[in-house]
């Protein structure tokens, strides 16, 4: 049978200033620039080997469609605004997989899984090495409970990258909820191929009982140049000591580890991103055992038929 010659759209040919706007929204996304920095033309240009005329026509476009505006906005907390100019921006640009990713993680936090799925999906389809979709999307199917499914995104992101402890301990996190010694026996396998240099392996030898919990706050911020990186290591430290508390049945100090976390203004990593939702998931659960205590403890209504009469 004939194709009619309308019913394909050419494909065109990736040019450099497309190029260099997937850099500048895979960098925004990453935390290379911050809310308020200057992007300079020529220093960009440099970084990136290429003219100053595609970086150029680049932040042009992204300007236009508020890209780089709502990487920003995603950056300091405003998660509306971020996902209003994230879906612009699809519209006018729709193979931009950190904008889907982005929309994945807003559609988690607020409880909407199924259009979750469809956003991490969308950003594999377009790059299935995306790493990150993994991550997030895992962490969306683990909240859903779909555990299997999360542990096996949870693998896949970890394979991609052994020697990062942050992958080892989402894949923990996930395989303690099925078996506390599965968990404990991958993460001690693991542990052998992770990078010493860096700081996050302490927290790793914290969930294998190698060092105290003292220890790895003092971890945390020991050699530390700047207060940003004073900021983002005490809102991660104090994220994992707060899910494992959770694990240990101490809610109350996992909650106060998790405003911690909060307070640390590190809007766009991922532990900021989900300690509200783990502290509300945390109450929920406290309230629910309370709940069920109470049903047990309250006594069984008398009998008050006299079973000396016939009926």
């Amino acid at each position: 049978p004939e194709v009619s010659s309308t019913a394909f759209v050419k494909l065109q040919p990736r040019t450099l200033a497309h190029q260099v706007i997937d850099a500048l929204v895979a960098g925004a996304a990453e935390g290379l620039f911050l809310p308020g920095d200057r992007i300079i033309e020529t220093e960009l240009a440099l970084q990136l080997g290429v003219s100053r005329v595609p970086v150029r026509e680049a932040l042009r476009v992204l300007e236009s469609q508020g890209v780089v505006v709502n990487v920003m906005y995603d950056s300091v907390g405003l998660s509306a605004l971020a996902r209003y100019d994230f879906m612009r921006a699809l519209r006018l640009q729709p193979d931009m997989a950190d904008a889907y990713n982005f929309i994945g993680i807003q559609h988690t936090v607020s409880g909407d899984f199924e259009q979750a799925y469809d956003a991490f999906d969308s950003a594999l389809e377009l790059e299935p090495k995306y790493q990150y979709a993994y991550l997030n999307r895992g962490i969306a199917l683990q909240y859903d409970g779909k555990l299997a499914l999360a542990i096996n995104d949870f693998q896949q992101f970890q394979a991609m990258k052994p020697d990062d402890p942050y992958r080892s301990l989402w894949l923990y996190l996930a395989q303690v909820e099925h078996s506390a010694p599965q968990a404990l026996e991958t993460l001690t396998k693991h542990q052998g191929a992770l990078d010493k240099k860096a700081w996050s392996s302490q927290i790793v030898a914290f969930y294998l009982g190698q060092i105290s919990e003292a220890d790895l706050l003092k971890a945390a911020s020991t050699d530390v140049t700047e207060p940003r990186q004073l900021a983002e290591q005490l809102c991660e430290v104090y994220f994992y000591l707060a899910r494992w508390h959770g694990l240990k049945q101490n809610p109350t100090q996992a909650v106060a580890y998790y405003k911690k976390s909060l307070a640390t203004n590190v809007y766009e990593f991922v532990e900021h991103r989900y300690a509200r939702l783990e502290m509300t998931r945390l109450r929920q659960a406290v309230v629910e055992q309370g709940h069920e205590q109470e049903h047990e403890q309250t006594p069984a209504p008398a009998d008050t038929q006299d079973s000396g009469h016939a009926h």
